[in-house]
C-alpha cells in the first residue's frame, strides 16, 4: 500500500514562508519610503534701483471767463515744461493728458450763481522719463511752480504724491535668483538629512515661487512705487525624499 507523499516538505514549507514574509515586508518598506520627505524654502534676495519714472503733474485753473481759464492754462503748462527744462529732464516723453472742464452752472443739480469761478478746467502733463534720479530731484524742487502761481497736485489722485517709480529688467535677474534659491533650499534640506540621520533622494515636488518687488525700507506706510530703491525677493519651494 503506498503512503501519500507530503505536499511540502516542512523545511521547505517554512523556508517560503520566512521568503514570502521578507518580499511581503521590503515591498512594504519600499511603500513607505515613498511618504518620507522633507519641505524646504529658498530664499534669493536683491536689491535695485528703479529705471523708469512716471510723473503726473495735474493742473488746476479757475475762472468765470471760460477764455481766461484756458489762457491761464496754457501759460501754466508753458511754466511747468520751461521747469522740467531747467531741471535736466527730457520733455520729449511728456505729454497732456485727462483735459477737462466742469461748468459749475450746468451741472445735474443746478449750481450756486454766486460762484467767483464758474469754470474748472483740469489737465494733467505725464512724464515719463527713464532718467529716475532727475525726475526724484525735480519732485523734491517741485515748490519752485507753486511760487510762480501755478496750482497743481504731483503724483495720483488718490495715492501719496510724487511720482511713481518702477524696476521694469525683472527678467534679467529671474535666472540667478532661481539658481540661488534652489541652492539654499537643497542645502537646507541636506542638513536636515543630516541631523535625522538620512541620505538625501531626488526631488519629489519643486515650486518655483513668485516674485515679488518690495520697498528696500520696510517701514509703515511706506510704499514700493514710491520708492526709488526696491528690494526683489523670491522663495522656491522644494520637497525631497529621503533615504535610509
Amino acid at each position: 500500500m503506498n503512503r501519500p507523499r507530503p505536499l511540502l516538505h516542512p523545511v521547505t514549507l517554512a523556508l517560503g514562508l520566512a521568503l514570502a514574509g521578507w518580499f511581503v515586508g521590503h515591498g512594504f518598506v519600499k511603500g513607505r519610503s515613498a511618504d518620507r520627505y522633507v519641505t524646504v524654502k529658498g530664499v534669493s534676495e536683491r536689491e535695485t534701483k528703479a529705471d523708469l519714472a512716471l510723473w503726473p503733474l495735474s493742473l488746476n485753473v479757475t475762472d468765470n471767463d471760460l477764455s481766461q481759464a484756458q489762457a491761464t492754462l496754457r501759460r501754466n503748462t508753458e511754466q511747468v515744461f520751461a521747469f522740467l527744462v531747467r531741471h535736466g529732464i527730457d520733455t520729449a516723453n511728456a505729454e497732456l493728458q485727462g483735459y477737462r472742464v466742469t461748468d459749475l452752472l450746468a451741472r445735474p443739480y443746478g449750481g450756486d450763481p454766486s460762484f467767483r469761478s464758474r469754470f474748472i478746467i483740469t489737465q494733467t502733463v505725464m512724464v515719463r522719463s527713464d532718467d529716475p534720479d532727475r525726475i526724484l530731484a525735480a519732485s523734491q524742487a517741485v515748490g519752485e511752480l507753486v511760487d510762480a502761481g501755478v496750482v497743481l497736485s504731483s503724483g495720483e489722485e488718490w495715492g501719496p504724491g510724487g511720482p511713481t517709480f518702477l524696476f521694469t529688467r525683472l527678467n534679467d535677474l529671474k535666472p540667478e535668483m532661481i539658481a540661488e534659491a534652489t541652492a539654499n533650499a537643497r542645502e537646507a534640506a541636506e542638513q536636515f538629512a543630516l541631523d535625522s540621520r538620512s541620505s538625501l533622494g531626488g526631488i519629489r515636488q519643486a515650486n518655483q515661487g513668485v516674485f515679488v518687488i518690495l520697498p528696500r525700507d520696510q517701514a509703515a506706510g511706506i510704499q514700493e512705487q514710491n520708492q526709488l530703491f526696491k528690494l526683489v525677493r523670491v522663495v522656491s519651494t522644494v520637497e525631497y525624499f529621503l533615504k535610509n
